[in-house]
């Protein structure tokens, strides 16, 4: 059975992990700074992790501050560990 609780932005540079981390905090959205989860890609080495219920108004707030992501990935556990489904 999976269990998709949350998902992750990965970002084209630190500099827009930075500024999402500042627009999403300043408007009261429960996200953490987590390091890029490597089966996503080696690139920029943080990422913001936030409930899947979110996604509609998180990346609404990406793109309407223009922050360079390089997609959102929903985070899906199984019993055989974690998978990622890239939706954004």
């Amino acid at each position: 059975m999976e269990n998709k609780d949350f998902c992750v932005i990965v970002f084209e540079s630190t500099h827009f992990a930075i500024a999402a981390e500042s627009r999403l905090k300043e408007k009261s959205f429960n996200i953490e700074i987590i390091p890029t989860p490597r089966e996503i890609t080696a690139s920029c080495g943080l990422s913001i992790k936030f409930p899947s219920e979110q996604i509609t108004t998180v990346q609404r707030e990406m793109e309407e501050g223009k922050i360079g992501i390089k997609g959102i990935f929903e985070v899906i556990r199984n019993e055989k560990g974690r998978g990622f489904n890239q939706i954004a």
